[in-house]
């Protein structure tokens, strides 16, 4: 029996499967027969901590990566990471990189700057030859030979063979080829799955021949994946009892409506899906620049489509001696204001230990004069940071606590929500131009800023694109 549960943004789509979860223990049936799947490392380690429970009582909540890993006995050191790539890369003099070098969050779909690698990996994804992708038509902007596309991939082929290492797709494509070390379930739940890609999909058909129950759950409003494979319209397409989650415990009547808008806006294939907002009406403005905002107070979640223009946000809000933090971690060196707490608590009289005196001593030298304050005595230190942290403290922020501001991309940020969002509506040319005369691209666009809009609490603040024409239009 396979159940599909739609869950649109907050209606608590986790909360609705963790209890479906509860009702078969309840039942007695054991944990490791139920396969709860989620998509990232992340949202697999909450599932876990809200059971409440030893994790080796929940031997299958994990991704399904993770659960293939696991099924196929494979090491840690057999995985191909994205330092491999960028390893490669120098082997075959081309520039690549990862911002997550260690893939912490275990996404597989992992973010690369290599627009050859970023096909390859595209074209597992989808279950269809190298060749196949490359001719989509989707690279014509890269100047990409097929040539030297073929020559990087039996590269890589061959190193990992030579280092024995495989990657993210051949755990999939190695298990659905051996369905004997798949267990038996009584409940699978596959969450996010809107964004499985076709590769996935063909893991999700051998859980169904080996589960009496399946709950697939998702929003294909939110499907915003299909650039790295995703296939939306499987999940749409997949037949089995639908429930509907019909009420937000996040979004306010403004927020909503402004999302309706961004989301009708879809022509291709969409499940329509009606929930309830909040009863708080919530705020919708209009800005024109981020200095607009007091952002020296309350929480925010400042969103953009692309890194680039998230850059100029951190300039200002450096420049404010405003205190954020990125994916990358907080907006300052962690170890400098360590460092600047320890001279502080020495020029008081306090002792430190020898380790805590090196650190120290990397800012100012051999030399320490107690009557010197911090950002005088710090002469080694990078004067931009010195300035930036003094700037902070001024403004009375609390740097020991996680920062009230958050800047991410909205691909970064599904999942997150926060009482006050910016969403940036700048777009980029490349985006543009991939949309022009696609539909289904197009699409996914707008699902992108319906996600971006649906992370918002409370207040939603739109900010206008530097040059009008060229940002989202709302």
């Amino acid at each position: 029996m396979i159940y599909k549960v739609y869950g649109p943004p907050g209606t608590g789509k986790t909360t609705k499967l963790l209890n479906f979860v509860k009702f078969y223990t309840d039942e007695g049936i054991s944990l490791h027969k139920i396969g709860y799947f989620a998509f990232t490392k992340k949202a697999a380690k909450e599932a876990q901590e809200r059971m409440n429970m030893p994790k080796s009582k929940l031997k299958y909540f994990q991704t399904l990566h993770s659960f293939a890993f696991h099924s196929l006995g494979l090491k840690e050191e057999n995985v191909m990471q994205p330092y491999h790539y960028e390893d490669l890369g120098k082997i075959l003099n081309i520039r690549v990189s990862y911002q997550d070098k260690l893939n912490q969050e275990q996404f597989h779909y992992l973010t690369c700057d290599n627009p050859y690698f970023s096909l390859i990996g595209k074209a597992k994804n989808k279950d269809i030859s190298i060749e196949e992708e490359w001719q989509t038509g989707d690279y014509l902007n890269e100047d990409m030979s097929w040539d030297c596309l073929n020559h990087i991939a039996i590269n890589l082929k061959e190193y990992k063979k030579k280092n024995n290492l495989i990657d993210f797709n051949d755990m999939i494509h190695q298990f659905v080829e051996k369905p004997e070390v798949c267990p038996e379930f009584e409940a699978v739940f596959i969450d996010e799955a809107q964004d499985l890609s076709p590769l996935q999909w063909k893991l999700y058909d051998l859980l169904k021949t080996k589960s009496k129950y399946v709950y697939l759950a998702g929003d294909d409003d939110q499907a915003i994946y299909q650039w790295a494979g995703a296939d939306v319209d499987r999940f749409i397409n997949e037949r089995g009892k639908e429930i509907f989650l019909t009420q937000s415990h996040r979004i306010p009547k403004k927020v909503q409506e402004i999302s309706k808008t961004i989301i009708n806006r879809i022509q291709g294939l969409r499940v329509y899906k009606r929930y309830e907002p909040r009863e708080e009406e919530g705020e919708l403005n209009t800005i024109s620049d981020i200095n607009q905002m007091d952002l020296t107070k309350n929480k925010w979640l400042i969103l953009s489509r692309t890194t680039s223009r998230l850059r100029d946000v951190i300039k200002n809000l450096e420049s404010s001696g405003i205190y954020y933090q990125t994916k990358k971690g907080k907006s300052y060196s962690v170890k400098l204001y360590k460092a600047i707490i320890n001279y502080t608590r020495w020029s008081k009289g306090e002792e430190l230990t020898e380790n805590e005196m090196k650190d120290v001593k990397e800012y100012t030298g051999e030399s320490m004069n107690q009557s010197l304050t911090w950002f005088e005595a710090f002469e080694k230190a990078p004067r931009e940071q010195v300035n930036y942290i003094r700037l902070m403290l001024s403004n009375k922020e609390n740097l020991k606590e996680p920062a009230r501001i958050y800047l991410s991309t909205i691909h970064a940020a599904k999942g997150g929500e926060e009482e006050n969002v910016i969403l940036i509506l700048d777009n980029a040319k490349k985006i543009r131009q991939s949309i022009e005369n696609n539909t289904k691209k197009r699409d996914e666009e707008h699902r992108v800023w319906y996600v971006g809009a649906t992370r918002a609490k409370n207040n939603l603040y739109l900010m206008r694109a530097k040059i009008e024409r060229y940002g989202y239009q709302l």
